[in-house]
């Protein structure tokens, strides 16, 4: 990443020229238009292919706003896919913005997580060896 010259790319916030963002082996290219976009991929990918193996192309998406007219994007004639949303360090990203999609994800699973315990936490208790109480996160958290 540190050979690669991207300064003069990407785009401008505040006072910094920001082009990725990267975790683990998730990168994500910042440009203000899809030709920028090509020519940084190829660049980076030319770099991984000197220490690792080339980009796998068939997991490498673009997502774009409404702003961006429609272009192929390419990366050594292949077609790279278009997709209208991502998950990024656990978070729904999509290009309308919309948060009630990731609302509902992050819903389905605290629920998920919930079942995982439900076992544990709906089981009967007794108390003081007569009456049984019944706790149970269904009735204490409306769906």
């Amino acid at each position: 990443m540190r050979t690669l010259e991207w300064d003069n790319m990407g785009v401008k916030i505040g006072s910094r020229q920001i082009h990725h963002l990267r975790f683990a082996d998730d990168i994500v290219l910042i440009t203000p238009d899809i030709s920028q976009a090509e020519r940084m991929l190829a660049a980076f990918d030319k770099a991984c292919g000197k220490i690792c193996p080339r980009l796998d192309l068939a997991n490498t998406m673009f997502m774009k706003n409404a702003l961006v007219f429609y272009a192929p994007f390419t990366l050594n004639g292949t077609n790279i896919s278009e997709c209208s949303s991502y998950v990024y360090l656990g978070q729904e990203i999509n290009v309308m913005n919309d948060l009630a999609p990731e609302l509902s994800r992050r819903k389905r699973a605290a629920w998920g997580a919930c079942k995982v315990i439900e076992d544990v936490v709906c089981a009967p208790f007794r108390l003081n060896g007569a009456s049984s109480l019944n706790l149970c996160v269904r009735n204490l958290v409306s769906a």
